[in-house]
């Protein structure tokens, strides 16, 4: 009953998190691999709560010797774990933004390619229909896609 008040407290720390991560569940970007990690850490983490003696045994027997050290050492590690994976997925965002960039822009040249100097002529327009080799029409479709 001594500690009963912080108890209630990091459960219920633990459990609105979890909340939280439910309530985003139906999103495709949470994978199924992170639902497991964090649903075994909220129930590792209300067990260490609730039994903090096992967590110094566990510590003890893995050379760490107190159980508030063994927290710290996998704290350390999974600060590590999500800032690797926030730059992860910073750089596959800005790379999409890039090729999003990059196709409006040539997308946006083009249009105002036709608007300027009007759309180009395909192999039935005017400069394709009456010349034999087409090199008319080629090399001003290549312009306009360069």
């Amino acid at each position: 009953m001594k500690y009963f008040w912080i108890q209630l407290l990091l459960i219920a720390g633990s459990v609105s998190m979890a909340l939280v991560f439910i309530r985003t569940w139906s999103q495709a970007k949470n994978r199924a691999w992170k639902r497991i990690a964090f649903s075994v850490f909220v129930v590792v983490n209300v067990y260490a709560v609730l039994r903090p003696t096992d967590v110094t045994w566990v510590g003890r027997h893995l050379g760490v010797g107190r159980g508030t050290d063994l927290v710290l050492y996998v704290m350390v590690l999974a600060m590590g774990f999500l800032t690797l994976n926030t730059f992860l997925r910073f750089r596959s965002l800005e790379q999409k933004i890039t090729d999003l960039a990059r196709t409006v822009a040539i997308n946006e040249g083009v249009r105002h390619n036709d608007v300027r100097l009007g759309p180009p002529d395909g192999p039935a327009g005017p400069a394709g229909a009456g010349s034999s080799s087409g090199a008319g029409s080629s090399s001003g479709a290549d312009s306009v896609k360069a």
